[in-house]
């Protein structure tokens, strides 16, 4: 069996995978959300630390053989630093959807640094990636600046920090998935970018070692007898690998605190002109990279739970689809759960949660519905923008995720792309991807071909003859955007 960690936003899991796919053991932890201020997002990282150390001894307790490897994939731009000496991080970690660096990112944008970056990076100039939070760390952490300058501190992605704790200290290291989110990594030459490092003022001493996503990063012995580590991914990577969209064309969307769909382009990066994003797909051990097309959705399963934490309009996610499904739409009322900002194709950290369309007439269940729309619209708007930049019509979407789980949501997602929605039987790909790619490395499998048949489907959601159009979702859109700048 392989041993899959998987760290995200809201939890840390840990998957025992067998031979043939199949999630067999599981174990899962909670921790806190910190919101210190409008705009930020944090989280404890020794939080992070001592979740996913009792996932795992708890998955290996109820165990039945010592597993022969550990994958990691991991909540990917989230940001933290530590001292290399004592192992212990000199701030919290800077979450993906915080948003305290905008200003930063509109500073480089004005001395016309945007495009070089984009062309480096495949990626928008955003707070969204890790370059940014770095630089907010060294600049307002005391002595941050000088201990980074003097070689004593290392940065890390979670996966990088998961990979320096398993291993006691002996390795820092990274994958080219989670490299290629930082703003730092040039994705055509598969390295660290001097001249990025130095627009960004981030001495090269803090970053990890770069090696293919499936290949052989070190070994743990604290959990009795030494288990290898093979595989490393970031989880809409480890996600996309899981569902076996290895064709030209194929597509995945995961439903979680945010929305990631992907589609690979193979050894070629193809450059977005709509919003999107060029990335590193994964690479295997000993073989060229691959690369892909992103769009990223910030917030989706987070308005439902904004929706039953927050207002308190529902207990659970469960009784906000169930409130949903009381009413046959919205009634006027659309949802931009714009938190903290919109992600692709927009791109606008300025823009804010919105709902309009109120009437007196509007209740609990409108605004649940429309919370749901709201996941199936932004979705929309990435399949859309996928097609222009592919030239490729989607003919179906494969998908995972928590919020996949719903067949209600499915089904208004199919009505509302026109396209079969289709759920395999493993729901866990972010963790089966990373387990795949770590028994890849270990020669458990013997080639993609190999984990692609062993993806089965579930259930597959056609859509039925409704016309549902989204011109008032992007007039939402267009209420929500600039709002914190412009107020």
């Amino acid at each position: 069996m392989i041993l899959a960690l998987d760290q995200g936003t809201t939890s840390s899991r840990s998957i025992l995978f067998d031979r043939e796919g199949n999630s067999v053991v599981k174990s899962q932890r909670q921790f806190p959300q910190h919101y210190p201020h409008p705009g930020w997002v944090e989280h404890d990282p020794e939080e992070i630390w001592s979740s996913q150390v009792e996932t795992i001894r708890e998955a290996l307790s109820n165990a039945q053989t010592q597993p022969l490897a550990i994958g990691i994939t991991n909540q990917r731009e989230t940001t933290l630093i530590w001292d290399r000496k004592t192992g212990k991080p000199i701030a919290p970690a800077i979450v993906w959807q915080d948003r305290r660096t905008a200003s930063d990112c509109e500073y480089f944008e004005a001395l016309g640094l945007a495009s070089k970056i984009r062309e480096r990076t495949g990626l928008p100039l955003d707070a969204y990636f890790s370059a940014t939070k770095i630089r907010w760390l060294l600049a307002n952490v005391p002595g941050a600046r000088a201990a980074a300058e003097r070689g004593e501190l290392a940065f890390g992605t979670i996966d990088t920090f998961l990979l320096w704790r398993l291993t006691e200290g002996r390795v820092h290291a990274t994958d080219a998935t989670n490299a290629s989110r930082t703003l730092l990594f040039d994705i055509q030459t598969q390295s660290w970018s001097d001249d990025l490092c130095e627009i960004f003022d981030i001495p090269k001493s803090l970053l990890p070692l770069v090696q293919p996503s499936s290949s052989y990063f070190g070994e743990t012995t604290l959990f009795g007898k030494s288990i290898p580590i093979h595989g490393v991914a970031g989880d809409q990577h480890a996600a996309t690998f899981g569902q076996a969209t290895f064709k030209p064309g194929q597509v995945k969307n995961t439903y979680g605190t945010g929305c990631f769909l992907l589609m690979l382009t193979g050894d070629k990066i193809v450059r977005s002109t709509h919003g999107l994003l060029s990335t590193i797909g994964w690479q295997l051990n000993h073989q060229p990279v691959t690369y892909a097309l992103e769009g990223s959705v910030f917030s989706a399963g987070a308005a439902v739970q904004w929706l039953h934490e927050e207002l308190k309009i529902a207990a659970s996610p469960q009784e906000v689809e169930a409130l949903a499904q009381t009413v046959p739409d919205s009634d006027g009322v659309v949802m931009v759960p714009a938190f903290t900002g919109l992600g692709a194709p927009h791109w606008d950290p300025h823009a804010r949660g919105t709902i309009v369309g109120l009437t007196r007439g509007s209740n609990r269940a409108h605004l649940c519905r429309a919370a749901l729309d709201a996941i199936v619209y932004q979705t929309l708007d990435i399949v859309r923008a996928i097609e222009a930049d592919s030239k490729t019509k989607l003919t179906e979407m494969r998908v995972d995720g928590g919020g996949s789980t719903s067949d209600f949501l499915m089904q208004l997602q199919a009505d509302v792309l026109g396209i079969p929605v289709v759920r395999p039987t493993e729901t866990e790909t972010t963790a089966r991807g990373v387990a795949f790619l770590a028994g890849l490395s270990l020669g458990l499998w013997g080639s993609t071909e190999e984990v692609g048949r062993l993806w089965k489907e579930q259930r597959r959601f056609e859509p039925r003859d409704t016309v549902r159009r989204a011109d008032d979702w992007h007039r939402a859109i267009e209420r929500a955007k600039d709002w914190e700048r412009s107020s």
